[in-house]
C-alpha cells in the first residue's frame, strides 16, 4: 500500500494525488494538518534525504529560518511537528519505505 503525506491544499500534493488516482493506484493520504506526525517518520525521512525534510522555499521556513538554522536536531524536530508547513511535500512511501519527496511526472509515471 502506498502512503502519501502532505497538506491537502498544497498544489504539489494535489498533483501527486491526482496522478495516483488517474493511474488507479491505491494509496492512503495522510494530511499533516489533520494526522499527527511522529519523530520516527521525520527521522525516516531524514535518513532517506540525508538531511531534515524541510521546505526551504516556503513562507513558514522563511519566518523561522534563523531559529531553525541555529536549532539542535531535537529542536528542529519540534519545529517541524509544531509547524508542519516546514516539511517538504508530498512524501510518497510504499509500506514504510520512502520512495520520493516532491512531485515529478516521470517518477510517478514509473509507479
Amino acid at each position: 500500500m502506498y502512503h502519501l503525506y502532505g497538506i491537502s491544499n498544497c498544489d504539489t500534493v494535489k498533483k501527486a494525488k491526482k496522478h495516483l488516482e488517474k493511474k488507479d493506484i491505491e494509496f492512503q493520504f495522510h494530511d499533516f494538518k489533520k494526522n499527527i506526525l511522529t519523530r520516527e517518520l521525520l527521522e525516516r525521512w531524514k535518513k532517506f534525504q540525508g538531511d531534515w525534510p524541510v521546505n526551504s522555499r516556503g513562507r513558514i521556513f522563511k519566518q523561522l529560518k534563523d531559529e531553525y538554522i541555529k536549532a539542535t536536531d531535537a529542536k528542529k524536530i519540534n519545529l517541524m511537528l509544531e509547524n508542519t508547513s516546514l516539511i517538504k511535500r508530498p512524501v510518497l512511501e510504499k509500506g514504510s519505505k520512502v520512495l520520493y519527496f516532491g512531485y515529478d511526472v516521470d517518477f510517478y509515471n514509473g509507479l
